[in-house]
């Protein structure tokens, strides 16, 4: 089948030969929001490439944070860096020390910046299946004395779970009585499917979470993960003045002057074009269940409350811990390898469905051709 594959060079289409189906790393394979092709292309036009200035972005974020999830951070407590990881390694190593609770499977760079870049203990706490986070669990980890800090997926990469403002209360109380940072990722909170609404972990209030950060950016509900600006958001004005004396200007310094400007406008005035985006990604997370269901029946899915990515349960087909690789080798299509999550991911597979509908269909009919 020949199709269509887009004219870039990010590291989702060049990473694999031309023969290889692409739906590993979260890029999306849509075209910018007009707003931002326009913001991009005025910035060019007047050699606005210097370094970058926040400008407004603060302001534009948290009323963009209002519309859409219905609580706006005080534009005071946000912070500009590159991206959502060297915001996470920053408040990591610091707001805290000691050991780090996750919640695996885990977006692989959790593993990677606790324990390589800020040189932590891992505490893992896996989520139940079908169930999610586990309080009896995450409970027993706070209370360990050489536990600091909970790495928070809020929406979860790669389950899509969301969590409820009564399971986000939970966590909160525990990390209070613990005396434990929360640290929330929130990059994939405007990508719910439609009808649904992330709740922002510090909209529970300042009583419940004022020492601890949520980490958002514009990169992966409007696919500008290239641009590199993300933000830190404080629960306080104490942890917000903390922030501002312990990371250096040059980390601040790390985000781009095009992601601020990209940042800006997309905040300010992609809606409708995410709207239109979470519509296409709703209904390719149908296509896909109902391809699976017909074809390859024995591969678990259930469709995401967030995300484009759907977690795939191939234990069934025997292909071993990292079907993945299987699935490159005899279909030559690429999904994510579910160990790189943690040991829960051994016989599964992340797949990346904010792609056309062409593709997926083809991709499913290729996992069904490399079947033993």
């Amino acid at each position: 089948m020949s199709l269509q594959r887009p004219n870039r060079n990010s590291a989702k289409w060049r990473t694999y030969g031309d023969d290889v189906l692409p739906l590993w790393i979260a890029e999306m394979d849509y075209p910018l929001a007009p707003c931002i092709t326009a913001a991009l292309h005025d910035a060019v036009d007047r050699s606005d490439t210097g370094y970058r200035f926040a400008a407004d972005l603060p302001q534009v974020l948290s009323k963009f944070w209002d519309r859409r999830m219905g609580w706006a951070p005080d534009p005071e407590r946000i912070m500009v860096v590159g991206d959502v990881l060297v915001g996470m390694a920053e408040t990591l190593r610091r707001l805290s020390t000691g050991g780090l609770v996750i919640t695996p499977p885990a977006y692989p760079p959790f593993f990677h910046v606790a324990v390589d870049v800020v040189g932590r203990e891992l505490v893992e706490v896996p989520l139940i299946p079908g169930e999610g986070l586990d309080f009896d669990g995450l409970a027993a980890a706070f209370a360990r004395p050489e536990v600091t800090t909970f790495l928070l997926g809020n929406p979860h990469n790669p389950t899509g779970d969301t969590w409820s403002r009564d399971q986000l209360r939970r966590v909160a109380e525990l990390a209070r009585e613990f005396d434990v940072l929360v640290v929330s990722d929130e990059i994939w909170a405007p990508l719910t499917m439609p009808g649904r609404t992330a709740t922002p972990y510090l909209s529970l209030g300042e009583d419940l979470t004022g020492p601890d950060v949520a980490l958002v950016s514009a990169s992966k509900a409007f696919n500008l993960a290239g641009l590199k600006a993300a933000q830190i958001i404080a629960g306080s004005d104490a942890t917000t003045a903390r922030l501002r004396t312990l990371i250096p200007l040059e980390i601040s310094y790390s985000a781009g002057q095009f992601g601020v400007i990209a940042s800006i406008a997309a905040f300010r005035d992609g809606d409708e074009w995410l709207d239109q985006t979470r519509a296409q990604i709703a209904e390719n997370a149908g296509l896909l269940a109902h391809l699976l269901a017909d074809s390859l029946p024995q591969v678990g899915y259930t469709i995401p409350e967030a995300t484009y990515l759907a977690w795939l349960d191939f234990r069934a087909l025997g292909l071993g811990d990292d079907p993945a690789a299987i699935l490159l080798e005899r279909g030559r299509v690429a999904l994510s390898a579910g160990p790189l999550f943690g040991k829960q991911g051994k016989g599964w597979a992340r797949l990346n469905f904010a792609t056309t509908p062409e593709i997926i269909t083809e991709a499913v009919s290729r996992m069904c051709a490399a079947m033993p």
